[in-house]
């Protein structure tokens, strides 16, 4: 587990799930919650590891920065942040903001 906060200084924590599955490898992906609200859980499957030893590794080194900007990613596919921001780790091109 990782705490880090957002842009707008709202606490989140960063920490890895195992998915049940009879797959050997690449069982742990990445997640995020609000530090207040551990229930909210907002998946990142597209990050793996292979254990949680290496998830702990890979988490201890992430940087604020790249945290914040898969967070951005996650709260843009939820609906619940519509462009970038420059400091979220992404363009502000206008063209990333979601459509109506």
């Amino acid at each position: 587990m990782k705490p880090f906060q957002d842009e707008s200084g709202r606490a989140w924590v960063a920490g890895a799930r195992e998915e049940h599955t009879p797959r050997h490898h690449g069982r742990w992906y990445l997640v995020f919650h609000p530090e207040a609200e551990p229930e909210r859980v907002l998946p990142m499957p597209e990050v793996r590891w292979q254990t949680p030893r290496s998830a702990a590794r890979t988490l201890a080194t992430m940087s604020e920065f790249e945290l914040r900007r898969r967070l951005h990613v996650l709260l843009e596919r939820e609906g619940a942040e519509a462009g970038a921001t420059p400091y979220g780790g992404a363009s502000p091109d206008p063209a990333r903001a979601h459509a109506g």
